[in-house]
């Protein structure tokens, strides 16, 4: 069984900011592969279902970015699910929009999300960054992580997100660098 998180933090306010990438792109892939309805647990989001031959949890936390941690470990230990077993999809400011890395392992970048996870799980997972590029002033972070999309950047994220979750199988099973590969070609259409 494998583990695949959204970060992103939790209400309506926060539905459509450039921190909540992780959420949007969970949300994309629960469409795509018909997965089961959320249910309530964990301290978070989350559901089940199959991606090309993997049995898969998407878990979206509740806890806000800071704690998301708590979830991933909680959902961690009810199912016995191994670090290396877990992807985290999240917002990555030193990329532009339309682009993603993926990696295992390596360090939080600033990012409190992942070092939550750090903290309560370890380090060795991959990690999906996605890119929301960086503000105009370098001191507004916060207002930028926490602020929307413009329009036209929410249309590349719709084609991104699809592109993402039609490659989850080749991450799965390949890795990271046959999953990028192939996202790159999807993109480029």
């Amino acid at each position: 069984m494998l583990l695949l998180v959204g970060l992103g933090n939790p209400g309506s306010e926060y539905k459509n900011n450039r921190h909540n990438t992780g959420f949007m792109a969970a949300d994309e892939i629960v469409r795509r592969y018909n997965f089961s309805g959320w249910k309530s647990g964990f301290t978070a989001q989350y559901c089940t279902g199959n991606i090309g031959t993997e049995k898969v949890i998407v878990l979206k936390p509740e806890t806000f970015m800071n704690n998301s941690g708590q979830s991933v470990r909680a959902v961690m230990d009810f199912y016995k699910i191994q670090l290396s077993d877990i992807y985290v999809l999240h917002d990555d400011l030193d990329l532009p929009v339309g682009k993603i890395k993926a990696k295992v392992g390596g360090g939080a970048g600033g990012h409190n999300g992942l070092k939550s996870i750090d903290a309560h799980c370890g380090v060795n997972y991959t990690r999906i960054r996605i890119g929301i590029d960086h503000p105009p002033v370098k001191d507004q972070v916060v207002n930028w992580v926490l602020g929307n999309f413009s329009p036209s950047d929410k249309e590349k994220l719709e084609t991104e997100f699809i592109a993402i979750a039609e490659t989850l199988p080749i991450l799965f099973e390949k890795g990271t660098g046959d999953f990028t590969s192939q996202y790159a070609l999807k993109v480029k259409g």
